[in-house]
């Protein structure tokens, strides 16, 4: 079996180091050990005067961020926050991405915070989650508070913020890299910056740390006249592969990838186009696979409450937007399970989501998982699975666009790079 590791040093590059040394011997190790010295030194020499902690690379440690797919076994986790949570402004591209019925909500409240009480029993909920995680044995980060409010303008638009709730949405983990995602919201534009902090100190202890091209979010980034009306609308464009976001300059939102080590799998959504996945397809190669898969969804963002991969070969695929490849998933040896209808109610307000995040579920290692503590149905279908659920509530956190897997993303799972899917 291959085992590649996450070295401090932040690279593939050192990864190839440490399985070139175990292949070739003690001498072609102690050769490659010596190299990495040396250009430590040089680093910490020529940053003696930084007054923040200097960036080093010592050799043969585990790197602090080291994530190759969704159930190896967790160990640190960001978990995002509700705090100053606000409304998006209505834009073309939130109206795309929004169902008709809450479109009056938008209208009324965008550029304002979310309802103040709903808010607040959100925060109390994601707080009671990061508890059970650490008595899961998980360490939990947490990005900045950040006032949403202000209003901000480039020389393309102007907008108000939204959150940091929705980590998985923003970052993406790939071995021992933080691949920091361009979004395609206006609203979400400056979001990257209540996770710096993080990002920053995860860097000085040797991590890989990408952001991709920052799009403008010019007026050409959105079909103008996006024609939505109706649901049969959006099945219509979506069947056709028109989406609201064009192809003018990359965009991609993180959580429209789902990883399975050396192959991740990506669907072309409202907001992530073919050219933020060939930026992903380009930046991986060769070491990764980039697949792109498709549904029939009519309103594709974030792949996570449709196919979500939950063990080696062991797939959750939402039967209400059934993938048109799943054939060379099964062909593949792949299990394919379809998790029962959710059991939210109707008059529970999603204002931007369906009622299939009952599947949007959080592995803890490949036989514990987070679960919607209300959802019987998918309680059993994992007990049926042999996997042990760990049930927590965050109803109010739902409402705000996410379950266990949108609201936090994995920094380091303790495990190897395989191939699973061949």
């Amino acid at each position: 079996m291959l085992r590649v590791r996450c070295l401090r040093g932040g690279s593939r590059g050192a990864e190839a180091a440490h399985l070139i040394g175990a292949m070739l011997g003690r001498s072609v190790t102690g050769w490659v050990q010596r190299t990495f010295q040396s250009t430590s030194s040089a680093a910490a020499a020529q940053q003696h005067a930084a007054e923040e902690e200097p960036v080093t690379e010592p050799v043969q440690q585990e790197c602090p961020v080291c994530s190759y797919n969704e159930w190896d076994p967790l160990e640190e986790v960001i978990v995002g926050r509700a705090e100053n949570a606000h409304v998006p402004p209505f834009t073309v591209e939130v109206k795309a991405n929004t169902y008709e019925k809450y479109w009056p909500f938008y209208q009324k409240h965008g550029g304002q915070s979310f309802p103040a009480d709903h808010l607040k029993k959100a925060v109390d909920e994601i707080e009671e989650m990061c508890n059970i995680l650490r008595h899961e044995g998980v360490v939990v980060r947490r990005p900045e508070p950040i006032d949403w409010s202000v209003e901000y303008k480039t020389p393309d638009f102007t907008s108000t913020g939204m959150y940091a709730a929705m980590p998985r949405d923003i970052l993406m983990v790939v071995g021992n890299e933080i691949i920091e995602a361009p979004m395609a919201w206006r609203a979400r534009f400056f979001e990257y910056r209540a996770y710096r902090p993080l990002i920053k100190e995860y860097f000085r202890k040797g991590a890989k740390w990408t952001t991709a091209p920052k799009p403008t979010m010019a007026n050409d980034l959105y079909d103008q006249d996006y024609p939505i009306r109706t649901v049969e609308d959006r099945h219509k464009l979506a069947a056709q592969g028109k989406f609201v976001t064009t192809e003018h300059e990359p965009c991609f939102d993180a959580a429209d990838f789902i990883r399975a080590g050396r192959d991740l799998f990506v669907q072309r959504s409202q907001v992530t186009n073919y050219m933020g996945i060939e930026w992903m397809r380009r930046h991986l190669a060769p070491d990764y696979k980039v697949h792109i898969i498709s549904f029939k969804d009519p309103n594709p963002m974030h792949i996570d409450a449709t196919f979500n991969i939950i063990g080696p070969g062991l797939v959750l695929s939402n039967p209400d937007r059934p993938c048109r490849q799943i054939d060379m998933f099964k062909k593949a040896g792949w299990t394919v399970v379809k998790p029962p209808t959710p059991l939210i109610p109707d008059d529970h307000p999603l204002w931007m989501s369906s009622k299939w995040l009952s599947m949007n579920v959080l592995m803890l290692d490949e036989k514990r998982v987070m679960v919607d503590a209300n959802e019987d149905t998918i309680h059993k279908m994992f007990e049926n699975l042999g996997i042990k659920t760990i049930k927590v509530n965050i109803r109010h956190a739902n409402s705000l666009g996410g379950g266990f897997h949108c609201w936090t993303t994995d920094v380091r799972r303790r495990g190897i790079l395989e191939s699973y899917f061949h």
